[in-house]
């Protein structure tokens, strides 16, 4: 739903537990849209070499998500954003509990609304010794289409996955997952409205048509050592914002236009309380006709990484 992969932000926000069985978060957040407004831009001649400054849209975020405990170690949680900007923060945007695309439909009736998504994510672990847990995140639904295989326009962003620990050897634990974004979820056609900040993506760093297994294999065979085996295959499709393609109708991950196949082995010691020594070693094979686009010439191809160093207090 939100990576934290992306640029931190300024923002207000509510905590509210005011039961056992229900949690309430909210944020008002300021983003950066990094899109020119020519309106307020203006000349300066005072300054050498100096002649535009350049003055941004404003952009910001409002989301909220509910969480409730029906019964003990099962948590649900459902929400809803928006990405809404061309004008100065909304006092409706500033009340937590709203329905977020009822109210844009109200504010901007008879014209291009702004851009909203809902979510649902799930954790489970009344099973002994499992933790299950799935996320759905919706950007758009199209309920005159939905069904219909050549002309679907909705997008969905899957996370499902589970960690098994301590069975059947203590300290170990087991872990997959799996990620599947359609094509042009996260997007937008208004560049001040897209699911960014510093066009930097808020939601997965893979972005949209794209899908990504991941498996790992933890194990502590003494006290303050961990060992950690980890195998990822991610994969992506055609960028049909950046083909200027239809928003109907995509197929999912068509081809593959670049992929990233990573196994790693990580170890960490704690020498003393808050203080680790660590060391990690990484082989990548990156390939693709986008390989240029989304990764950094260092990484191209096979490569092999190996990390080692000392943290203090994290």
């Amino acid at each position: 739903i939100q990576s934290g992969r992306s640029p931190s932000i300024a923002r207000i926000s509510l905590q509210m537990k005011p039961v056992r069985w229900f949690e309430f978060n909210y944020y008002h957040g300021w983003l950066v849209s990094e899109v020119t407004d020519s309106s307020r831009s203006y000349p300066v001649s005072s300054q050498p070499g100096a002649t535009i400054r350049y003055v941004n849209h404003p952009k910001y975020i409002a989301t909220n998500i509910f969480t409730f405990t029906p019964i003990r170690k099962l948590n649900i949680s459902v929400g809803n954003s928006i990405i809404y900007s061309d004008m100065g923060p909304h006092p409706a945007y500033l009340i937590p509990v709203f329905f977020f695309k009822a109210v844009d439909h109200s504010l901007n009736a008879g014209k291009d609304n702004m851009n909203s998504q809902m979510f649902l994510d799930i954790s489970s672990r009344n099973i002994r010794n499992l933790h299950l847990y799935g996320a759905w995140f919706v950007d758009e639904v199209n309920t005159s289409n939905m069904f219909d295989p050549d002309e679907h326009s909705n997008y969905f962003s899957f996370k499902l996955g589970g960690r098994l620990s301590n069975f059947p050897v203590r300290n170990l634990s087991l872990t997959g997952e799996w990620t599947r974004t359609n094509a042009n979820v996260f997007r937008h056609y208004v560049s001040t409205l897209t699911y960014e900040s510093n066009r930097y993506n808020l939601g997965h760093y893979l972005t949209d048509n794209a899908r990504e297994y991941y498996l790992d294999v933890g194990y502590r065979p003494v006290r303050g050592l961990n060992l950690r085996l980890s195998y990822m295959l991610a994969q992506k499709g055609p960028d049909h914002t950046e083909l200027g393609t239809d928003r109907l109708g995509l197929p999912f991950l068509e081809s593959i236009e670049w992929e990233n196949q990573t196994i790693a082995l990580n170890a960490s010691y704690q020498i003393i309380n808050d203080a680790y020594v660590f060391a990690s070693w990484r082989y990548s094979n990156i390939s693709g006709n986008d390989l240029e686009k989304y990764t950094h010439p260092l990484y191209h191809g096979e490569t092999n990484t190996v990390s080692a160093g000392l943290n203090f207090g994290f």
